[in-house]
């Protein structure tokens, strides 16, 4: 049963990771600076994976600290403790479903210089190849000309690194009983799927794939965590009693 039950949270922490790291705010900005600056395909893939690798140990780092948390509270709550976790993992689809309800399912930051906020607009542009990106980059020293490459490379940077992938956090706390092991194998899979996630879609987009659209289901983006998040919880709660 443990097997199992890690193996279904391994498959939906990857799910989370993917779908996270397929939201446009992941790889869409490196495609529009790269042909605003006349990047090479080599030079766009080589800055997008070194973001990602700065996106992923961030939220590593902050993986490390709710795993040591849920440690602490299953020591000392013991079976009460897949409630108190399966209660959590409900309590945060909440939140995702409610933003989704009212219009806000995408969960993103403003590169530097931008204004944008996330609004029921978000996702519902006209015309295919464009999204809120094209007009929120105009706002930053990312795409300008005054700035060096360097700038562009490290406003990059900051801008995935600081901005975590929060929703994968839930993911450690329900993998607390499986202790250092499950705690690793989590964060490689996080590791994995986010960058697989943002190289594959920076790619194809690269090679002028943008008519599939996928930046249009950023939209959903809340209302997708919410649905993975209380099929955890479900998990959690009914397979750890």
């Amino acid at each position: 049963m443990n097997s199992t039950v890690l193996s279904t949270i391994a498959a939906t922490g990857f799910t989370v990771a993917f779908l996270h790291a397929a939201i446009p705010t992941h790889w869409l900005p490196f495609v529009l600076v790269a042909r605003a600056r006349s990047w090479s395909r080599a030079k766009t893939m080589t800055v997008t994976i070194i973001a990602g690798l700065g996106h992923v140990l961030l939220t590593t780092l902050l993986g490390l600290v709710v795993a040591w948390m849920g440690f602490q509270l299953d020591e000392r709550l013991g079976r009460i403790f897949p409630w108190i976790a399966g209660g959590i993992l409900l309590a945060i689809a909440g939140y995702y479903f409610w933003r989704q309800w009212r219009g806000i399912g995408v969960c993103h930051h403003s590169p530097p210089g931008g204004h944008h906020e996330p609004s029921e607009h978000c996702g519902h542009e006209a015309e295919a190849e464009h999204s809120h990106w094209d007009h929120e980059l105009q706002e930053s020293p990312l795409v300008s000309k005054k700035q060096s490459d360097w700038a562009a490379v490290s406003g990059l940077f900051v801008m995935l690194t600081l901005s975590p992938c929060e929703g994968f956090l839930p993911i450690y706390l329900s993998g607390v009983q499986f202790g250092w092991r499950g705690f690793f194998i989590l964060s490689a899979i996080l590791a994995v799927a986010a960058l697989a996630a943002m190289t594959l879609l920076t790619w194809l987009t690269l090679i002028g794939l943008e008519r599939f659209r996928i930046k249009n289901f950023e939209r959903y983006e809340a209302g997708l965590l919410g649905t993975l998040f209380t099929l955890l919880a479900v998990l959690v709660l009914v397979l750890e009693r």
